[in-house]
């Protein structure tokens, strides 16, 4: 055989073998991508733990998306978002000394919204003044106070919301109570403050457990970046605060289950690794399910994302996180409960469910198979 095309022949026999190893690479790399280990909240078994009583008009349209702390007596508290007949969001209240069984539940809204923080002037409303879920996405209602995130700090519970008077108008509300009254019911809270400005749409902001480097944080957008404002005193806020996040699902990671990212879920919570923080997202393969996802922030920095997950930690695959709105679940409360992290979440707003997992193990799982690059 002429040299020359010996020669040719090893170098072509050389290129196929290169191609060959490097689409074997690929592959390899898709494979470890796609088949990561997956890790679920486990659902509690008498899901949904709440849901709307006729005999409680003022949550007709649905009693989802809660607010969760644990007092000093280490009982939890639920400040859930119900929907009236009306249309209007208010605060509910439900208790349990156990964190599952909510046998403790207000006859009556213990919040209310005000005019001019979530109270909406039916002469200025864009859309129509009842309920209606084709109109008002975000669970019907056409104004009041939604989607409570709550914590506590120092004796106070402080509890931010959406304050919603239609799409023209859709803020932060800030407001709080003595940890002491609310164990006893006497709903003595604060006047709330807009700590968004107007004319900028926010919702899912959360307020830090405790101080960072001495001061408050309030975490106002994961995308495009962690954004947190600090605040010497929640008490005395008197301006808003600017947030560059744009209104409305923005991009996430490219080739993951959030690449249409939300925003966040329940306050932090401080763990050995960083702050845990979960978070909701779509993915533009599956656009009709919202889901939770969590990430570990820096300890000192909470603007760095030191963990996040791969895959999903819980998706609207149960019949009653597809009842009202189909396919959403929504967390909004989580609180440790000796070694378990117990997660608070509206199901299809229309539910207050439960999904828990050991602490570690989520942890560990984070820190093995999310780390941030």
């Amino acid at each position: 055989m002429d040299l020359t095309l010996q020669i040719a022949l090893v170098a072509l026999s050389l290129a196929i073998i290169a191609i060959a190893l490097s689409y074997i690479s690929i592959l390899r790399k898709r494979h470890s991508f796609y088949h990561r280990p997956h890790f679920f909240l486990e659902r509690h078994i008498n899901n949904p733990i709440l849901s709307p009583q006729r005999i409680r008009i003022w949550e007709h349209g649905g009693t989802f998306n809660p607010a969760a702390i644990m007092d000093d007596r280490g009982v939890i508290h639920l400040l859930y978002r119900a929907i009236g007949a009306d249309g209007i969001s208010r605060i509910g209240h439900a208790s349990s000394p156990d964190g599952q069984n909510f046998d403790t539940r207000s006859m009556y809204p213990v919040y209310e919204p005000l005019p001019g923080y979530g109270l909406t002037d039916p002469q200025k409303a864009v859309g129509p003044t009842c309920y209606c879920p084709e109109f008002y996405t975000s669970g019907g209602g056409w104004g009041g106070s939604e989607d409570p995130r709550a914590v506590v700090i120092n004796g106070r519970v402080y509890m931010t919301y959406v304050a919603f008077e239609g799409w023209h108008s859709v803020r932060i509300a800030l407001t709080s109570i003595l940890l002491d009254d609310l164990k006893k019911g006497r709903w003595n809270w604060r006047r709330p403050v807009l700590i968004s400005p107007p004319g900028q749409p926010a919702k899912n902001w959360v307020i830090f457990p405790e101080k960072i480097n001495g001061k408050y944080g309030i975490l106002h957008s994961i995308v495009p970046n962690v954004q947190i404002e600090y605040v010497e005193n929640l008490d005395t806020i008197t301006r808003p605060i600017n947030s560059r996040r744009l209104h409305g699902p923005q991009p996430g990671r490219k080739n993951y289950w959030d690449n249409r990212v939300r925003g966040a879920g329940p306050p932090p919570i401080k763990t050995k690794y960083g702050w845990l923080l979960l978070y909701h997202a779509q993915d533009d393969r599956q656009p009709d399910k919202y889901k939770i996802g969590a990430m570990i922030l820096d300890s000192n920095d909470p603007t760095k994302i030191l963990y996040r997950s791969p895959q999903a930690i819980l998706e609207p695959d149960a019949h009653y996180e597809n009842d009202g709105k189909p396919g959403v679940v929504y967390a909004s409360g989580a609180v440790v409960i000796g070694n378990n992290l117990a997660v608070y979440y509206g199901g299809g707003d229309k539910h207050v469910c439960i999904a828990q997992t050991p602490l570690d193990n989520l942890l560990e799982w984070l820190v093995r198979y999310g780390k941030v690059n």
